[in-house]
């Protein structure tokens, strides 16, 4: 993966997030007061457009100025933590002019530890984080058993998949649905929706590309 090809998945995840706009916007309406969708798409959008037209070859720059853009368009708890996922990247990813499926993986695990520092959630906590670290996960280590990359993408989005499923069951410990208590484990988490819909998009980038 080069720039272009970084911009390109900047781009496809800001496709992702607007046709299913109204879908997180419906998840999000259970538990919160139903701007997901409207932040997630405004938030990529921006992101995509501050970084399009840039001559700029490193991707971890690229990433960073696409969070800095995302963080002031969308400056709400969630679109907060989705720029810092941008710009933890980008400072782990700084000087590299492109990446392999390992630097993928990186780009992804630096995308989490971003968002999880900046919102003090865990594995388990029922957020974004329980739906992308397996998939961050499975592109680690078929990067160490060099997968070929579309297969890789795959398992990966099928992993945040399960696991997006999987946070029906699971007690919310932050956000309101933290309030309900027992009563949060009947719902899905429209966080783990995102990474879901961020690793859909990244399929969608690699058989593309």
């Amino acid at each position: 993966m080069k720039a272009d090809d970084f911009k390109a998945l900047v781009s496809c995840w800001a496709e992702v997030m607007k046709e299913n706009r109204d879908y997180l916007i419906d998840l999000d309406s259970v538990v919160g007061d139903g701007d997901l969708g409207l932040t997630m798409s405004d938030g990529f959008l921006a992101a995509s457009e501050a970084i399009k037209q840039s001559s700029e070859t490193d991707i971890g720059k690229l990433s960073y100025f696409a969070g800095k853009a995302m963080s002031t368009a969308v400056p709400s708890t969630m679109g907060t933590l989705m720029a810092s996922g941008f710009m933890a990247a980008g400072k782990a990813l700084k000087g590299l002019n492109e990446l392999d499926l390992v630097g993928i993986a990186e780009f992804f695990n630096a995308y989490l530890e971003g968002v999880k520092n900046r919102g003090k959630a865990d594995i388990g906590d029922k957020t974004f984080i329980d739906g992308l670290y397996p998939a961050a996960k499975s592109l680690f280590a078929d990067a160490a058993a060099d997968i070929e990359l579309l297969t890789a993408a795959i398992k990966a989005a099928d992993a945040a998949h399960d696991a997006f499923l999987s946070t029906k069951g699971m007690i919310a410990k932050h956000g309101r649905a933290a309030a309900r208590g027992e009563k949060s484990r009947e719902i899905l988490d429209p966080g783990a929706a995102v990474a879901d819909l961020m690793m859909k998009g990244y399929t969608d980038f690699v058989r593309k590309r």
